[in-house]
């Protein structure tokens, strides 16, 4: 799964990874939890792309109620074109969300060891997401998903999944809006490379999402996964 995430993407990089002219104000995010606001990266029908802010945690466009989005942080991209609430989203509704890495919690008998994963040569991470906009009473939510699938061979000593991570060389077929057809995209699911990543365990500061500091990523002594 992916719970926590880190962006401290500098502009400059932003644009020029992500392929967008502009940016917001980026500002450094050690520890990135559920409910909290996010940027993601989405393309119009002529192939621009621009930076949108959504709350993460799905609300589908259907639902009674959007604390639903509580439960909906992620979704399984084995599963995603099948679920009520992930089905139109998968089609119409899909994203890049930017990061420089991710969160996991190792389970050491009773102890919980957190892992921060990121890549090797420190260039940015653009997670599979996908958005949908809710509609009540008091205004509207706009919300989104990750996307996770099995954990590849370095993930997998730490938890069995993890987010669906896109090379630059798929954005255009990931964000392309004429793009419907579920298993044209499926090839886009599997692991990252683990000779891509590193992982190292943090500090218990990033057990709390009232932490964001550097501290929260910053290795700590311990054993490598």
């Amino acid at each position: 799964m992916c719970g926590r995430f880190v962006m401290t993407i500098e502009p400059d990089k932003f644009r020029q990874f992500f392929g967008v002219p502009e940016t917001p104000d980026l500002v450094p995010r050690y520890n990135i939890a559920p409910s909290q606001q996010i940027f993601a990266i989405c393309q119009n029908g002529d192939g621009y792309r621009f930076v949108r802010n959504f709350r993460w945690g799905l609300v589908p466009s259907w639902s009674k109620d959007p604390a639903i989005g509580h439960k909906m942080i992620n979704a399984r991209s084995e599963t995603v074109a099948e679920k009520p609430a992930f089905r139109g989203p998968i089609r119409y509704h899909r994203c890049l969300i930017p990061a420089n890495g991710f969160y996991e919690w190792a389970h050491q008998g009773k102890e919980k060891t957190p892992y921060f994963i990121h890549r090797k040569d420190l260039e940015p991470i653009a997670f599979a997401g996908i958005w949908d906009v809710w509609k009540g009473p008091e205004g509207s939510v706009e919300s989104c998903s990750i996307l996770t699938t099995d954990a590849n061979s370095l993930v997998a000593k730490i938890h069995d999944r993890m987010p669906v991570i896109l090379s630059s060389s798929e954005f255009d077929t990931w964000l392309d809006r004429e793009m419907t057809d579920i298993e044209k995209l499926k090839i886009l699911f599997s692991p990252y490379p683990s000779d891509m990543l590193e992982a190292f365990p943090v500090s218990d500061e990033v057990n709390n999402p009232q932490n964001d500091s550097p501290e929260c990523c910053s290795p700590v002594m311990g054993d490598e996964p």
